[in-house]
């Protein structure tokens, strides 16, 4: 059976069980890489380049990881945009080529093109193409892409009630996992799912966040209507897809009076986090915001430190907007008839 290697890395954190299913259907075997750990980040740092942001160098190091399995080919798409009139990032669209050149004893790369910037035509050329490896029955390639894409929309209903990324694969999987339901506080946390949602990348923010007492709403509890209609209040379309999303996200939540503040985790060197956590910080409403900025020398306490502290002052500044609007007479400031 043929081995197709899928990096646990990047937009594996968006599109996985579509494409794991797309490839099993049509035959092939699928493994991935282990989830991040320090090793997978020291090997990417070793080989990627120095102007490379973080996530980036992380899956170099996945891709190492994948080639010691022995896969038959490499899953490596080349995403140029996957919406009309919106991008990807310039250097995801030049991945694969960055890899081929350092890393030259890797098996066949599957670089398929997703640009999807005017129709569909062309990405539906591309799954065409892809599946002509496995296959010569159009019918069946197509039939596995449409049962994809309906993983891939399971996948993101159990995202919309509020898993994260690795989450949801693992439940989608046939893990069982369960949200925390206890908190006293709620806060937006954004930023680059493949950041966020890696538990190493982002050094579990959202395991923290929760166990602090916080209950965590993503960018994808939001509707796609909510994150376009607040997105449209900038002056001009951010044509960045993950960059608008969290753009609309922020500013819905801004506006919502359940959520007592918002997160921002961008990592260094990202040119489009740079101003999209401006944008946020800038319109987010006097909403309490504390922007995190990560690479690969951050460390955990630092992160703890800052979570813990943002945490105490949200709890503080609720209590004392409670405690001003007490009257200066009466039952309240005399206790009552009962007591002394």
């Amino acid at each position: 059976m043929t081995r197709v290697g899928i990096p646990a890395g990047l937009f594996y954190h968006y599109y996985y069980p579509l494409w794991k299913t797309f490839f099993v259907d049509l035959g092939a075997e699928v493994i991935s890489s282990s989830l991040t750990n320090r090793q997978t980040v020291e090997k990417g740092i070793a080989v990627a380049l120095d102007e490379a942001c973080f996530p980036i160098k992380v899956y170099f190091g996945h891709i190492q990881e994948l080639n010691e399995l022995g896969p038959d080919y490499l899953f490596l798409p080349r995403l140029v945009s996957v919406e009309a009139r919106s991008y990807i990032c310039p250097k995801f669209m030049g991945l694969p080529d960055m890899i081929k050149a350092s890393l030259p004893d890797l098996p066949p790369i599957i670089d398929m093109v997703v640009d999807m910037s005017i129709n569909s035509k062309g990405l539906e050329q591309e799954i065409k193409r892809v599946g002509n490896i496995f296959t010569t029955n159009e019918k069946a390639i197509s039939q596995a892409f449409r049962h994809g894409r309906e993983e891939l929309c399971k996948y993101r209903q159990l995202m919309q009630t509020g898993f994260s990324s690795s989450e949801a694969i693992e439940i989608w999987e046939g893990q069982e996992r369960l949200l925390t339901t206890s908190a006293d506080l709620q806060l937006g946390v954004l930023g680059h799912g493949y950041s966020l949602y890696d538990r190493c990348i982002s050094m579990n923010l959202i395991g923290h966040l929760r166990e602090m007492g916080c209950r965590v709403k993503l960018v994808e509890t939001c509707s796609q209507d909510e994150i376009e209609k607040a997105a449209a209040s900038l002056p001009k379309r951010v044509f960045w897809t993950l960059g608008r999303k969290n753009v609309g996200a922020a500013l819905h939540m801004a506006s919502d009076d359940e959520i007592d503040g918002l997160v921002y985790l961008a990592c260094f060197g990202c040119g489009p986090d740079s101003m999209i956590k401006e944008f946020i910080e800038r319109r987010s409403n006097g909403k309490p915001f504390l922007g995190i900025t990560i690479d690969e020398h951050t460390g955990e306490a630092g992160l703890l430190t800052r979570l813990e502290a943002f945490c105490d002052m949200l709890r503080r500044r609720r209590k004392i907007d409670f405690e001003s609007n007490l009257p200066p007479y009466g039952q309240y400031a005399c206790g009552s008839e009962n007591s002394l």
